[in-house]
């Protein structure tokens, strides 16, 4: 029962201006000199995740003291689920020469590469997946409890941006064809954020425009929005004191409480958003404050160091005598390559990025002995605004319920999804009125899906949606083999 959205997307990614629109704008830019933006870009993002690592969840009411950092990849890089989605996407961009996959091949993906190291908003979209749901439904608030909130929409977004340079509304609209996954609303602002800023970091070198750009991608009703305009209106009034930024920030935003606020798209985008105006473009500075600055510091620093690792490139980085050895060391992600290297990684992402120049209006040509890339440059824009309501419920409704009653008389696996929808969608009484006892079935059927029941027995860290999902797990009842929800 997917909820189609490729092939919209590819029509919105090969758009051509109408007829009448003033000609487009194209940046040049040599071949080496992308794959070398790309490469530092990359090297970035790996460096914030894994060096951030040690600073994951630690600062919460107050910031870390980190006081000198030197950032290394002694061992080299291993996989992480800041990268390693990303990176299976990429493989799969690569060999098939999609920009955009379908959602049931995304679904085989995940059901293949993706069942540990994995959490919240991601783990509960691959529980949905074993019921047979497919990206986008497997991201909606009204079915996920974390989707509208959890940072997935942040942290499995750099690479669309470093694939589409000085294409932030095709990099956006990559980015959430990609963490529409597991998150909505809000948090899909932040990819519009996130992605917006690395495009444009390949041909603006001012973090602060760079930040500006951004800004521009976002819904502006959006509490991202808010947020991103806080911290710039908070760093005026602070200029060189982070300290106090961070003091303002935390009592405006952190709202919520506990994993909420810590895990949540509001202190996290503010903390990407501090460490990069106040970090002035330096590499090691903006590392440095992510990781102070807290909440889920490795993510963070990830994104922040993405878009510096493209201002910078990574040659400049190579000279700076960092211990970096040339691995990406598989760990978690079973059936993608068990060799792979850094270097490789982002040559898989140029391969990428060069498709979707060609695909956008640009060209890759030969000019005086040297590949250079002719990209359509597009500016920033929101491309998605927030859905209205967040839950989406009434169009899911009139989407999913034809295929929920035929559901309910089909396999247990068709039963069970069947009676998870029917549960999310308000239609359980229903069902249980009209047809007791294939809904008792189909009841019996998700029972024993016991990994997601107990999922919906949690809830959730939100108390606004906490409630609604342990009622739904009351409904379903003990999980097979297990205590009650």
């Amino acid at each position: 029962m997917p909820l189609v959205l490729a092939a919209a997307l590819l029509l919105a990614l090969g758009a051509v201006p109408a007829l009448g629109a003033a000609p487009p704008d194209f940046v040049e830019m040599d071949r080496d000199d992308l794959a070398d933006r790309i490469q530092g870009g990359l090297l970035g993002q790996v460096l914030g995740n894994l060096n951030g690592l040690p600073h994951e969840m630690k600062y919460f009411q107050d910031p870390g003291s980190v006081e000198a950092y030197a950032p290394a990849l002694p061992d080299g890089a291993r996989t992480d689920d800041d990268t390693d989605i990303e990176w299976m996407y990429v493989i799969e961009m690569q060999s098939s020469g999609a920009l955009v996959l379908a959602p049931a091949r995304i679904r085989e993906l995940w059901l293949h590469h993706v069942s540990t190291g994995i959490w919240c908003a991601n783990e509960y979209a691959r529980r949905l997946m074993d019921l047979g749901l497919e990206p986008p439904l497997t991201g909606r608030a009204a079915l996920n409890p974390w989707s509208h909130f959890n940072i997935s929409g942040q942290f499995v977004s750099e690479c669309f941006g470093l694939a589409a340079p000085a294409m932030p509304q095709t990099a956006a609209r990559l980015g959430l064809h990609y963490t529409h996954v597991a998150i909505d609303g809000e948090p899909a602002q932040a990819t519009q954020l996130f992605t917006a800023m690395i495009a444009t970091a390949f041909v603006e070198g001012d973090v602060e425009r760079i930040v500006a750009a951004g800004l521009a991608a976002v819904d502006p009703a959006s509490a991202v929005a808010r947020v991103v305009e806080d911290a710039r209106r908070r760093r005026r009034e602070h200029p060189d004191d982070w300290r106090a930024w961070r003091r303002g920030l935390h009592a405006a935003w952190a709202v919520h409480g506990g994993t909420r606020d810590a895990n949540g798209h509001e202190l996290n985008t503010a903390a990407v958003v501090g460490a990069l105006l106040y970090g002035r473009g330096d590499f090691v500075e903006t590392l440095r404050l992510a990781f102070n600055l807290g909440y889920d510091a490795d993510c963070n620093a990830a994104t922040a160091g993405t878009v510096v690792g493209v201002l910078k490139g990574r040659r400049w980085m190579d000279a700076q005598g960092w211990t970096i050895r040339d691995v990406y060391k598989n760990t978690t992600r079973p059936g993608l390559p068990a060799d792979e290297t850094l270097s490789g990684f982002g040559r898989r992402l140029l391969a990428v990025a060069e498709r979707a120049v060609a695909e956008n209006g640009g060209e890759v040509r030969s000019a005086g002995g040297r590949n250079v890339l002719r990209i359509r440059r597009q500016s920033p824009a929101n491309v998605e605004p927030l859905p209205a309501p967040d839950d989406r419920l009434r169009d899911l409704r009139e989407t999913l319920l034809p295929q929920v009653r035929r559901d309910l008389a089909g396999p247990d696996p068709a039963r069970a999804r069947a009676a998870y929808l029917a549960l999310c969608l308000g239609e359980a009484e229903t069902l249980a009125r009209e047809q007791p006892d294939a809904w008792a079935r189909a009841v019996a059927a998700l029972r024993g899906c016991t990994d997601l029941v107990k999922r919906m027995a949690e809830g959730g860290p939100d108390p606004a949606v906490r409630p609604r999902f342990q009622a739904l797990a009351r409904a379903v009842g003990p999980a097979a083999g297990g205590a009650s929800p």
